[in-house]
C-alpha cells in the first residue's frame, strides 16, 4: 500500500449494506432470521432485524454514522435511504478517507454488530459470522486501505473458531475482535479452553482486539432520573471505558495467557492509553509485592506489556505526555469514524493539536509507523502536502 497522508486509523467502523447478509446466507435455511433492514414498529422508520427480532424504533437509527450526517450533530439516520453510502460502500468510503486525509483504517463492527451468540443458536451464529467476515473480505478486494477484524463464532468449539480465524485471515482480515467478558456459560477469556484461538493468532501474526468496555462493567452504573438524557448517559458510559485495559491486562498476565503465547499481540481500542500506563505501574507493584516470580510469572509485567500490549489515542494530550513511559511503539492513533467521537473531516487538525509538541520522529510512529508494524503491513511512503 501507499502512505500519502501519514495517518492510519487503528479504530474505525465498517457499515453494512442492507443486502450484505441476505446475499451470503441461505434464505431457504434461515428466512427472516437473516440480518436485514425492515420497517420498524415506529411508523416511517427502518431498523435492522436479526433472528427475526423486529426493530422497535427505540434503537439509535438504522446505522451508526453521525459523523456523516451533518447538522444538527449528532443525529442518526432513521430511514435506510438516508444512510450515506460512505458508511457501507467501500468504494464510496475511499472518498471519505481522502477528504479526511486517512491512509488506511482498522475496521471494527458497526450496525448490526458482529456478535450473534445471544440467540443461543450455534448454526445461525456460525453462518452469520461467516457472512460478516466475507463482507469485509470483499472490502479488502476493493482496496488494501481496509484492514478488517474478524468476528468469531463463540458457540463453536475453539478448534473450529480457530479455523474460521484462519479462513478470515486468508480473506484479508488483519486480526480478530473479541469480548473481554465471554458469553454466559462459557469459560473466561483467560481460561486455557481458548488456547487454540490464541495459538492460531500467534502463528498467523495477527493481533487480538478488545474494544471499548468489551462487555466488562466499567465503573459504577448510575440509575437514571427524569431529565437524564441519552446523550449524558452515553458520555458517562463511554468515558469510563478508559479503565478497560487496566482491568483486562492483569488478568491476561496473571492467568498465564501472555506467558503461554509470548508473541501474541493485544490491542485495546476506543479506551484511550491511560489504562495502559496504570497497568504498567500496578502490575509491576503487585508482581514485586506478591513475589509472583516464584508463582509461575517469571517476567516483570511491564516487559510483557511493552512487548504485547498496544492502545489507541485520539484526543488525550495528557496521555501523550507519558508516551515514553508507556512505550512510544505501543501507541497508535484512531479516528473512530464514523461514530460520535471522531473528528471527520478534520482529523489532521485534531492530531496537530494533540501532538503539538511531539517530535517528527515520534509523530511518524504514533500516526502510521506503529500501525504498519503491529499489523505486519508493508508500505511505500509518498507523503503529499498537508494542511
Amino acid at each position: 500500500m501507499e502512505i500519502r497522508f501519514g495517518l492510519i486509523s487503528a479504530d474505525s467502523h465498517a457499515g453494512f449494506d442492507r443486502n450484505d447478509f441476505l446475499a451470503r446466507m441461505s434464505l431457504v435455511k434461515w428466512g427472516d432470521k437473516i440480518p436485514q433492514v425492515v420497517p420498524s414498529q415506529k411508523a416511517g422508520e427502518d431498523g435492522w432485524s436479526v433472528y427475526d427480532r423486529r426493530p422497535t424504533g427505540e434503537e439509535r437509527g438504522v446505522a451508526n454514522c453521525p459523523a456523516l450526517m451533518g447538522d444538527p450533530f449528532p443525529h442518526w439516520p432513521r430511514r435506510w435511504e438516508d444512510v450515506p453510502r460512505a458508511c457501507y460502500d467501500p468504494a464510496e468510503r475511499l472518498k471519505a478517507l481522502d477528504i479526511d486525509g486517512v491512509d488506511a483504517e482498522v475496521l471494527f463492527p458497526n450496525t448490526p454488530g458482529s456478535s450473534y451468540h445471544s440467540f443461543g443458536d450455534p448454526d445461525f451464529e456460525l453462518d452469520a459470522v461467516r457472512a460478516y467476515n466475507d463482507t469485509l473480505s470483499d472490502w479488502v478486494r476493493v482496496s488494501d486501505r481496509y484492514w478488517p477484524l474478524a468476528a468469531i463464532p463463540w458457540l463453536q468449539p475453539p478448534v473450529d473458531i480457530a479455523r474460521e480465524v484462519e479462513r478470515a485471515v486468508e480473506g484479508g482480515h488483519r486480526g480478530i475482535d473479541v469480548a473481554a467478558k465471554t458469553p454466559r456459560g462459557l469459560p473466561a477469556l483467560t481460561d486455557p479452553h481458548w488456547d487454540p484461538i490464541w495459538d492460531t493468532c500467534q502463528s498467523l501474526g495477527v493481533p487480538v482486539h478488545i474494544h471499548g468496555s468489551a462487555g466488562v462493567a466499567s465503573g459504577t452504573k448510575f440509575r437514571g432520573w427524569s431529565g437524564y438524557s441519552e446523550r449524558q448517559a452515553h458520555a458517562a458510559s463511554t468515558s469510563s471505558s478508559a479503565i478497560t485495559p487496566a482491568q483486562v491486562i492483569p488478568q491476561l498476565i496473571v492467568s498465564g495467557v501472555t506467558g503461554r503465547f509470548p508473541n501474541l499481540k493485544f490491542v485495546f481500542a476506543e479506551a484511550g492509553i491511560g489504562g495502559l500506563n496504570y497497568a504498567l505501574i500496578t502490575c509491576d507493584h503487585e508482581w514485586e509485592s506478591r513475589h509472583l516470580c516464584t508463582s509461575g510469572i517469571p517476567e516483570r509485567p511491564s516487559d510483557t506489556i511493552r512487548r504485547q500490549m498496544f492502545a489507541n489515542f485520539w484526543f488525550e494530550e495528557e496521555g501523550i505526555k507519558h508516551r515514553d513511559e508507556i512505550g512510544i511503539s505501543n501507541i497508535m492513533w484512531e479516528s473512530d469514524f464514523p461514530h460520535v467521537p471522531c473528528y471527520y473531516p478534520h482529523s489532521r487538525q485534531a492530531v496537530n493539536r494533540v501532538l503539538n509538541r511531539v517530535s517528527a520522529e515520534d509523530r511518524r510512529k504514533l500516526l502510521y509507523e506503529n500501525a504498519l508494524q503491529v499489523y505486519g503491513m508493508k508500505a511505500t511512503v509518498k507523503l503529499v502536502a498537508q494542511q
